[in-house]
């Protein structure tokens, strides 16, 4: 396996195997390690390819939904401070009210974001799901984004838009419901609990799919590093590190059930050319792919 870092992001390029391939028939089964490019003159992929384009949609939908809330905040109708003035409408709130460079509280409040009292006693759990495509300021959006694109992109192409948009979605829900049970004297928003599934989701997928990667201990201490540095970052001031750790926990569940391969042996025995012997394989996925679908969807649906 070629592993990429990038940004919070580690995951294989191309199809995440190598693939195994056999002797002729008339001889006993040696097997080789070949890149995947390599087997079947270089055509060959044992999983499908997909185009990203729902990640990139996220990506313009958070920002298109900035630049609104922006424009409704509408800073110099108030009576603070603005910062940025030349920009009419769409300045910023004072770096008093807002440091990260954004609207206003009570603009964001109006939005949608995240309101433990309007969520219980208005019953607006629309807010739950709301909050996780606002940011609080241009530093919040650009790094999220940033992070969104090397992260997602990357799933997207290996997993394709429906089970990666489940998991995003799902862990920004499992986020907020986990930040409304600490946090409830304050609002929140922000993508980062769907982020954290995100990254969830790619550790319970090398987990899983343990025996479709080569240097796996260094791909996983690589990973679990990021993640480290990443939960870390939430201890800082205005830093929402319950929405993180609900979004990673709903992700790292969400790995198991829907990021799941078929193991080595299957991939082997199916990219194996007519006349070619291989290792012989029963079942698709093997007995501890199996356990941990079942028991993290028992979680999930407990949880």
């Amino acid at each position: 396996m070629h592993s990429r870092l990038g940004n919070n992001a580690v995951h294989p390029v191309g199809s995440s195997s190598q693939i195994l391939s056999g002797r002729p028939a008339q001889s006993p089964a040696v097997l080789l390690h070949l890149p995947h490019q390599q087997v079947l003159s270089g055509h060959f992929r044992p999983f499908r390819r997909w185009v990203s384009w729902l990640v990139p949609l996220f990506v313009v939908a958070n920002i298109v939904l900035f630049i609104i809330a922006m424009y409704v905040n509408n800073c110099p109708k108030s009576e603070e401070p603005c910062i940025g003035k030349f920009l009419g409408r769409f300045s910023f709130q004072s770096i008093k009210e807002n440091p990260l460079l954004g609207p206003s509280t009570i603009t964001l409040d109006k939005m949608g974001a995240l309101n433990l009292n309007k969520v219980v006693h208005e019953r607006q759990a629309w807010r739950l799901i709301s909050c996780i495509w606002l940011h609080a300021g241009v530093f919040h959006v650009f790094a999220n984004m940033l992070s969104l694109v090397f992260i997602g992109i990357r799933l997207e192409q290996e997993f394709g838009f429906i089970r990666i948009g489940l998991v995003y979605v799902i862990s920004g829900f499992g986020g907020s419901v986990l930040s409304a049970l600490f946090i409830q004297s304050e609002i929140s928003v922000g993508a980062s609990g769907a982020l954290f599934g995100l990254l969830g989701g790619m550790l319970s997928e090398l987990i899983t799919n343990w025996t479709i990667y080569a240097n796996k201990l260094a791909a996983l201490l690589t990973l679990v590093l990021i993640i480290i540095i990443n939960l870390a970052v939430g201890i800082l001031p205005h830093v929402d590190n319950f929405a993180h750790i609900g979004g990673f926990l709903s992700g790292f569940l969400l790995g198991f059930v829907l990021l799941i391969r078929p193991h080595f042996g299957w991939i082997n025995k199916k990219a194996c050319p007519p006349g070619y012997i291989a290792p012989p394989a029963k079942s698709k996925h093997k007995t501890y792919q199996y356990v941990l679908w079942v028991l993290s969807l028992i979680l999930l649906i407990v949880g």
